[in-house]
């Protein structure tokens, strides 16, 4: 999750989790999904703030990090 305004907040086995509204909105799509396995958002508080389970952290960290693999180019790709 580098790079994107996003903090987490440990919080009694549930992290509060600000991020951008793109970056929520995907979120909220893996928890309705339940493409995590289960559902992980414990409550929805406003456009940028979520509570999230804790022992979900890092299998999210890792199909965020993923997303942004795909969609990202090296700079060398782009002739830079």
């Amino acid at each position: 999750m580098d790079g994107l305004y996003t903090q987490i907040v440990y919080i009694m086995n549930t992290f509060l989790f600000f991020s951008d509204h793109a970056m929520k909105q995907f979120l909220l799509h893996l928890d309705e999904t339940m493409a995590l396995g289960r559902k992980f958002i414990l409550q929805d508080l406003d456009e940028t703030h979520l509570f999230i389970s804790a022992d979900i952290l890092e299998t999210l960290q890792s199909r965020v990090d993923d997303l942004m693999d795909q969609i990202s180019f090296p700079l060398a790709d782009r002739g830079l």
